[in-house]
């Protein structure tokens, strides 16, 4: 497989070297199972460091949070006896819960623990994650056997205020539809073959390729969609709801090890997506993707701009080979 980039050149008369002719470039990248372009600046500083008081906005908001004990118990919904669920959903921490805006047919929201308010990336364990990840396996698995038509089957994860999440208590999304998300449909678009392809190249290139956690690959994005994107992919597994316990268990320590690395890079904000695809599409790949967001500061510029929101192309400012440096200590076994 090719992994296909190119180098744009021009030339400024730069104030900071005396109006001397000085190179602009920009870097464009196609993605090898999509083909979108993504475009990198190296260097730009788009995500400044923040120290922005966060433990002092969690206890602002903590009286009134919806998700902490004990009032997410009278507060938050409960399934329906039809759904098979004894109302919510407990694993060890976790509580899950039926997603009170409907984002899917059959939403539901799993808080990582009712004590814990206030999480910061380096405090995720792999026992935190992996009791809410199973939490919602659980979810998909009785949406989908109540409604075999909802087959396209998602996890979700906003992380503060920048990455779009409306509470401040970190929880995750699951989301289980008759109709993919436009990323769903294009993923599972792909050429049977073409994942192990893609793999098998950056396992050989080796420059992005972090390492295997059980059967999931993890590795920084070619072409990333956002800033310091990480990918996993879980080779036999098409859709959440398909995890074994000991699976959920790998995903966990994996993105675990990945807040890690965004924590030594000095953010505290993030998203994730875990895309799943109908059972019949051959060759599909679980996808788990996720990226850093801005910091939380009074004054900050979003991450997302035109070219983001209206080209979908992402511009970001460290290459994934540099990404790859910084996290591939966090990978090793």
């Amino acid at each position: 497989m090719e992994l296909q980039r190119e180098v744009l050149s021009a030339e400024i008369l730069h104030p900071a070297h005396d109006f001397q002719p000085t190179p602009s470039r920009v870097e464009v990248r196609w993605d090898p199972l999509l083909g979108y372009s993504s475009r990198i600046v190296a260097g730009a500083h788009f995500l400044p460091p923040s120290d922005f008081d966060l433990a002092g906005l969690a206890e602002q908001t903590r009286d009134s949070c919806f998700f902490c004990a004990p009032r997410v118990e009278q507060v938050t919904p409960k399934f329906p006896p039809s759904l098979g669920a004894d109302g919510r959903i407990r694993r060890g921490q976790a509580l899950l819960f039926p997603n009170i805006q409907a984002y899917a047919l059959y939403a539901s929201v799993a808080v990582y623990s009712p004590e814990l308010h206030y999480l910061r990336l380096e405090q995720f364990t792999p026992r935190l994650l992996g009791d809410a990840l199973a939490a919602q396996v659980e979810f998909c698995r009785l949406a989908t056997a109540h409604d075999p038509t909802a087959a396209w089957v998602s996890i979700n994860a906003n992380h503060m205020l920048p990455s779009g999440s409306s509470l401040f208590h970190p929880h995750l999304q699951g989301a289980v539809d008759p109709y993919p998300t436009t990323m769903q449909r294009l993923l599972a678009e792909v050429p049977p073959g073409r994942f192990e392809d893609y793999l098998e190249t950056e396992r050989r290139a080796g420059v992005r390729y972090l390492g295997r956690i059980g059967m999931a690959e993890w590795l920084a994005s070619f072409a990333p969609v956002g800033f310091l994107e990480l990918r996993a992919l879980v080779p036999g597994v098409t859709s959440p709801e398909q995890l074994s316990a000991e699976q959920v268990a790998e995903l966990a320590e994996g993105i675990s090890r990945a807040l890690q690395v965004y924590a030594d890079l000095g953010y505290q904000s993030f998203n994730f997506v875990l895309c799943g695809a109908p059972s019949d599409r051959q060759g599909y790949m679980l996808n788990l993707r996720m990226v850093s967001r801005s910091n939380l500061q009074p004054l900050y510029r979003s991450d997302v701009a035109y070219f983001e929101r209206l080209h979908w192309q992402a511009m970001v400012d460290t290459t994934p080979e540099e990404l790859a440096e910084r996290a591939r200590p966090r990978f090793a076994a």
